[in-house]
């Protein structure tokens, strides 16, 4: 009976995370195609126009996209101001460890991938080029996408599922003619 109260408990609780990301991952995966596009480039120029750089320090000009990414970012729930806890519960020090722990997260982690988007759009604010590192790194991509991948998978109920992959093995073994069957004595 304490299995099935915990299945029970586990659903629910992969629900309520489906039902509060949803939508805020949604706003931002209409940007997926344009971060694969530009990543590995630039998508920041220094203006230097008007004789700037003879009497003042040249500054960023960053890509209307990215700006728009960054605008609607900040407008989710998507933002954690303490995203340096998670950056040292879980020993993230180097892109590296930011691009394997993003890899690894499940949707038991959402708040970790919270954590990478806000370190660099809430960074972004007062270091101008953390927003196109992000960009060039891939890191905002790849956090998006494993958001919505975490979403997108967990979004149909398990029952569904455990069904349809019976089904899938049957229809297999149907279309394996020459296949041994189960036979039972």
């Amino acid at each position: 009976m304490d299995k099935i109260q915990s299945e029970k408990e586990d659903i629910a609780y992969r629900q309520q995370v489906v039902n509060e990301y949803r939508p805020d991952v949604e706003k931002l995966a209409r940007y997926l195609p344009w971060l694969e596009s530009k990543m590995g480039t630039s998508v920041q120029q220094s203006y230097s126009g008007s004789g700037i750089e003879e009497h003042s320090i040249s500054f960023p000009v960053y890509d209307s996209t990215l700006m728009s990414f960054v605008k609607e970012a900040q407008r989710t729930k998507l933002m954690d101001r303490n995203y340096r806890y998670v950056y040292s519960r879980c020993k993230i020090r180097t892109l590296q460890d930011e691009l394997r722990t993003i890899e690894k997260c499940t949707i038991q982690e959402m708040d970790v991938l919270k954590g990478i988007l806000s370190k660099y759009v809430m960074g972004g604010m007062t270091k101008g080029r953390m927003w196109s590192e992000a960009v060039e790194t891939g890191i905002f991509l790849y956090v998006i996408k494993k958001m919505k991948a975490n979403l997108d998978f967990w979004d149909t109920p398990v029952q569904t599922r455990v069904v349809n992959v019976k089904e899938a093995e049957k229809q297999e073994k149907k279309a394996e003619p020459n296949a041994p069957q189960d036979t039972f004595f």
